[in-house]
């Protein structure tokens, strides 16, 4: 079968930790992409998860402020108690 080049592009910090891992399991960058490559082709999706449900930079530092404590709002007793607060004029 003819061999092709495919040419992809990445940061550098990227590309030297990915070769060096690639390295370090006795492959090179090119037969790991072609298996990857392979591999969609056989079995017609990405193989492995893809997902947006990670948190940002934003959303983890709220996370961390509730699970502390810190720069809580106020505590609610009642749905009306809540929609009050919201309508107020601050």
């Amino acid at each position: 079968m003819a061999q092709t080049n495919v040419n992809i592009r990445m940061d550098e910090s990227t590309k030297k930790a990915f070769d060096a891992f690639c390295n370090e399991i006795g492959l090179s960058v090119s037969s790991v992409f072609n298996m990857f490559a392979k591999t969609v082709v056989r079995e017609q999706r990405i193989p492995f998860e893809i997902s947006a449900e990670i948190p940002n930079k934003k959303t983890r530092k709220a996370i961390e402020n509730a699970r502390n404590g810190v720069e809580l709002s106020r505590e609610f007793h009642s749905v009306s108690e809540l929609m009050e607060d919201l309508n107020a004029d601050d």
